[in-house]
């Protein structure tokens, strides 16, 4: 007589053939999730959404209310105002300019450093003409 002959068997047939049945659907289902849910995620990661710059709803500074303003990413209420302000205090000394021509004019708000401006690029838009004021 062999050792394996003395062993007891873990599992009886129909044991076996209830366990082979749910892998074999654990697997089935896998496999129809993989192939219905592919996507290939890069690694590492990009530094800007694959999509950002194609974003319908940017924000240009020039002209958004400060609760506008006040959705961006790390923009409350508080910077939203001194935004307003100084776009108003800016502009009734420069008629006719812009405040905030491209991203690092918003450096010049208290309370925004580099981590900001790069967390609210994907969102902001600097239009390189200023509308006409006058309307018919």
């Amino acid at each position: 007589m062999s050792l394996r002959d003395h062993l007891p068997i873990p599992w009886t047939a129909s044991q076996r053939g209830v366990i082979l049945v749910i892998l074999a659907g654990l697997l089935i289902y896998g496999s129809i999730r993989f192939y219905l849910n592919r996507s290939y995620v890069s690694d590492p990661q990009p530094t800007t959404p694959a999509h950002a710059a194609d974003l319908a709803d940017r924000i240009d500074p020039n002209t958004a209310d400060a609760p506008t303003l006040a959705v961006l990413p790390l923009i409350g209420e508080k910077r939203a105002a001194d935004i307003v302000a100084y776009r108003k205090r800016y502009t009734d000394d420069h008629p006719g300019q812009p405040a905030f021509k491209s991203l690092e004019d918003l450096l010049k708000i208290r309370g925004i450093g580099a981590s900001t401006i790069a967390q609210m690029q994907p969102f902001l838009i600097f239009p390189t003409s200023r509308p006409s004021s006058t309307q018919q």
